[in-house]
């Protein structure tokens, strides 16, 4: 007798469900059973936490790679910059403009 039915159908008639001066032969007990458990939200949750992670990581890994292509921009430019100080002074374009005129 482990259901609860069970025992009520037995007579047993648990003494903490019945009013104080309750005579147990004239009240009725209505026994509600436990609903089951659905099988599949242990799955769902499983296949929602799976895409939850793996969307993560792809916006971790894109996030990565987008500061790594910043910082090598960066640093190209500023090579850019820094090569003809550092070849040595590099090409100087002069233009003369004469004050007279014919």
């Amino acid at each position: 007798m482990i259901r609860p039915d069970e025992q009520i159908r037995a007579g047993h008639i648990p003494a903490a469900y019945l009013p104080h001066g309750a005579d147990p032969r004239q009240v009725v007990i209505n026994v509600h059973t436990a609903p089951d458990r659905s099988l599949h939200a242990g799955a769902i949750g499983v296949v929602l936490s799976l895409t939850v992670g793996v969307g993560a990581v792809v916006w971790i890994s894109t996030v990565m790679v987008l500061q790594m292509v910043t910082v090598a921009a960066e640093t190209a430019t500023a090579l850019q910059a820094a090569i003809p100080t550092l070849v040595g002074g590099g090409i100087t374009l002069s233009v003369s403009l004469s004050k007279g005129g014919k």
